[in-house]
């Protein structure tokens, strides 16, 4: 594999994970209750979803890409609802629940964000313009070529939900008195309800 190739992806993967979202939301919340492990886990969910998108974008497989075209209303209708779920069972719990949970279910943790990343399939657009944008399709560029470059998606994605993790791990022990998680999950529901209801608005009619 090419290493240039392999960086581009890296830098796909940063610009693709950095920006704040529901997402965040829940790697935030997920670290901050059940520690590095639990923010590493749900982050590593993300970035095999986008691995995911991305090798069905890389290699043109244009039957999946339409059949997820096709239902991209029952699958806002689920991701919307599923959002809406994770908002309001993260307001209602209990502080110590909250942290059992997080500290003994990592796999609930890459299970939640990695459901909720392939619940937006809009991503696989964004990555099929980008790759068409820089010429790395199959025709083009090959298929060693086309998983160099989402290996590298996989690893910039990962890498930043990594350092994010550790930075919010920083904070933790501060941030770890009952009011101070309490607070935070309030405002993470809110913001995961708000990302619902607007996920579900996006229907069309």
């Amino acid at each position: 594999m090419d290493p240039n190739t392999i960086l581009k992806g890296i830098l796909l993967g940063l610009s693709i994970a950095a920006p704040m979202g529901p997402i965040s939301m829940v790697c935030i919340r997920s670290t901050l209750s059940g520690g590095r492990g639990a923010g590493y886990a749900a982050g590593f969910g993300v970035a095999t979803a986008d691995a995911c998108y991305g090798v069905i974008a890389g290699l043109g497989v244009t039957a999946a890409s339409s059949f997820l075209l096709q239902y991209l209303d029952f699958i806002r209708l689920c991701g919307g609802i599923f959002l809406c779920y994770l908002g309001l069972s993260t307001f209602f719990r209990k502080t110590t629940q909250s942290i059992e949970s997080s500290e003994q279910h990592l796999l609930g943790s890459f299970a939640s964000t990695f459901l909720l990343t392939l619940a937006n399939p809009m991503t696989i657009v964004s990555f099929a313009s980008i790759f068409a944008a820089t010429g790395f399709t199959v025709p083009n560029s090959g298929g060693t070529q086309i998983m160099g470059l989402v290996s590298g998606v996989f690893l910039g994605s990962a890498l930043w939900w990594i350092l994010l993790s550790m930075g919010v791990s920083l904070f933790r022990k501060t941030l770890l008195s009952p009011y101070s998680l309490r607070l935070i999950n309030r405002l993470s529901a809110v913001i995961l309800i708000g990302f619902g209801i607007w996920t579900l608005l996006q229907i069309t009619r």
